[in-house]
């Protein structure tokens, strides 16, 4: 880092990436920084700028090797490498800086007297994290995985026993179904859609298998569902002409008994919203077909759409107490999934393929379903290229510490387009 550099750093203040610090603190202090950015975004901590913004300079001797052997190497856990450098000021001045990362094994911790501390960024200060700030930091760390969280209340009776029995016999490959009680609570313990029994208490749900298979999930969590909205104007200051939750299992009801392929009998929670999605985001073809009947197209790909939503469903944050959001607007429309990206990933990395399941229980329970293919590269061959192919214009991407956002734009169709599906299954 240059001169110039440093110090326009400095005249711009302190903000959520950026903390001014004298060197003669104590270890703990400067690692209550370092572990706050960390799990954060990152950033850079100047040693020897006060608060104001007036240049003291560094005063400790041997300052580097404090700080990484003292500072980093006994008080900020899971190991965090830094970097180190010193920018001269003036021939008596100069300003350490201390590059950190964003981690990806979060959260990060202040080890200190037995205890130890999570921080977080808020503002221009650090703050320890509050119970549910550090759920989502496990979370973000993949070292929970809220979807096998007990959803308190539920139980057995909660959950599509016709649904669990065809996902038992056809895909899991059951030779015999549960009949008790207790033969159900053992057999989805195991698969992960009940949690254990604690202190005499029975069996509940896992977010996971309440949103699979229950037969209402918003009743016992209610950010479940997704809510469909869909506006005439550009933002949501306009008429709403649409806007609902909708509830239900995510896995349909089928008949596998045939033999002859699935019927089915039930749509799931998808096949539900795209209903309800269809008279906002299709049109009339100005030809008719041999029927005399007007086919409807899907102004948005349909796989594009479909993969924006599978993976909203998939990959949402359920330590967030939001609903998963799908806007149309005049000329374009949005997938919004609660949380941010876990893992180090961002949308450039999403792009280019690389995967970072939240929810592997639910990723794989709707790869069973056909839902999501075996290389859960979407984004990059299908929602871009399709895209690209019918409407020419490329999605957006905006991924924040609440919520990723997936934006695809509109443009009128210029050709007739194959007519609707029954079912996005197909």
């Amino acid at each position: 880092m240059t001169k110039t550099e440093l110090l326009e750093l400095i005249a711009n203040s302190e903000n959520s990436g950026l903390e001014f610090k004298r060197d003669e603190l104590r270890p703990e202090q400067l690692a209550k920084e370092i572990v706050a950015l960390a799990n954060f975004q990152g950033g850079r901590i100047l040693l020897g700028v006060d608060d104001d913004g007036a240049i003291s300079g560094v005063q400790r001797e041997d300052l580097e090797n404090w700080v990484m052997d003292t500072v980093f190497r006994r008080y900020v856990h899971p190991m965090i490498i830094p970097f180190y450098e010193e920018v001269q000021i003036d021939e008596c001045q100069r300003v350490a800086v201390v590059t950190v990362s964003a981690g990806v094994t979060k959260p990060y911790v202040v080890r200190d007297r037995d205890r130890e501390d999570i921080y977080i960024r808020v503002g221009s200060t650090s703050r320890l994290a509050t119970r549910e700030q550090q759920a989502r930091l496990y979370a973000l760390g993949g070292m929970l995985h809220a979807e096998l969280m007990p959803v308190s209340g539920s139980g057995l009776a909660d959950l599509s026993q016709d649904r669990l029995k065809e996902y038992l016999s056809s895909i899991v490959g059951d030779k015999t179904i549960p009949g008790r009680s207790e033969d159900w609570h053992t057999r989805l313990c195991g698969l992960g859609f009940m949690t254990e029994p604690e202190r005499g208490s029975p069996p509940a749900c896992t977010i996971a298998g309440l949103v699979l298979f229950g037969l209402s999930p918003r009743r016992l969590l209610y950010h479940a569902g997704i809510r469909w909205m869909a506006f005439e104007g550009e933002d949501k200051s306009y008429k709403s002409v649409d806007d609902r939750l909708i509830d239900g299992p995510l896995v349909p009801l089928r008949d596998t008994s045939s033999g002859g392929g699935s019927k089915v009998l039930e749509n799931g929670l998808l096949e539900n919203v795209f209903e309800a999605m269809r008279p906002f985001v299709s049109e009339e073809s100005r030809d008719l077909d041999g029927s005399i009947r007007r086919e409807k197209s899907w102004i948005y790909p349909l796989e594009a759409l479909r993969e924006s939503v599978i993976n909203a469903v998939a990959h949402r944050d359920w330590t967030r107490y939001e609903e998963i959001e799908i806007v149309r607007y005049a000329e374009h429309l949005s997938v919004l999934s609660p949380g941010a990206l876990q893992n180090s990933m961002t949308v450039e990395k999403m792009i280019a393929g690389q995967r970072s399941p939240r929810n592997p229980l639910i990723v794989a329970v709707l790869r069973d379903y056909g839902y999501v293919d075996a290389r859960g590269m979407g984004v990059r061959n299908k929602i871009i290229p399709l895209l690209l192919e019918k409407n020419g214009s490329e999605p957006e991407f905006e991924a924040t510490e609440d919520y990723l956002k997936t934006v695809m734009h509109q443009k009128a169709l210029n050709s007739r387009e194959t007519e609707l599906p029954a079912s996005i299954l197909e």
